[in-house]
């Protein structure tokens, strides 16, 4: 019996769909040259008075959020003045590849984001090498965290790693994807003069 393998959504929707979108408007001149994620990570920082219990839960908070365990990241020396010894569990991270990173990210537009309350987007700045990060203040926005469950709520870093080598080709990317980055006020006033135009 053959078994058809799973290829997530997005993943199908950049194959055929972005990167032919990307070759017409940017004029790669083979899909190679095309950019694409490489890897997508989360982050989160552990209050230095947080006991076991509590990293543990952020632990199996972010798991779930990932769909992947992640690594705790500790300090490497003492700072009295943070209260902070060596070796204190300060944060937790995941680094996600491959279909597990195409999943997160569906989930991550089609389902997290949109539940913000008075959601108008995200700001469309990158890092100036074609990478893009998100700061998620609240990360109960994930439909795989019970909120009954949820002691003290974290917030969640999350940097979108492409290969894009500009912003600009970046942003495009992203935008093809689905990210649903907010509307400059230069955009609007183009868009409202472009409708003047028209209905002129």
């Amino acid at each position: 019996m053959s078994s058809t393998k799973h290829i997530p959504s997005l993943k199908k929707l950049y194959l055929e769909q972005v990167v032919p979108e990307l070759v017409k408007s940017r004029g790669y001149k083979n899909t190679h040259e095309v950019p694409k994620i490489t890897k997508i990570s989360l982050n989160t920082g552990i209050d230095a008075e947080a006991d076991k219990n509590q990293i543990a839960d952020v632990a199996r908070d972010l798991a779930a959020i990932a769909g992947q365990k992640p690594v705790l990241a500790k300090s490497k020396k003492a700072i009295s003045n943070f209260k902070l010894r060596q070796g204190q569990v300060v944060g937790a991270h995941v680094t996600l590849r491959g279909d597990r990173m195409w999943d997160f990210l569906y989930r991550l537009l089609a389902v997290a984001l949109p539940t913000i309350r008075d959601f108008r987007g995200v700001g469309s700045k990158l890092d100036g090498q074609g990478n893009y990060n998100l700061g998620v203040s609240d990360f109960t926005i994930f439909p795989e965290i019970t909120v009954e469950n949820v002691k003290k709520s974290m917030g969640l870093d999350i940097t979108i790693v492409t290969t894009a080598g500009t912003d600009e080709e970046g942003r495009e990317l992203l935008k093809l994807l689905g990210m649903p980055f907010r509307r400059t006020e230069a955009q609007v006033a183009a868009d409202a003069a472009a409708a003047k135009t028209n209905a002129a």
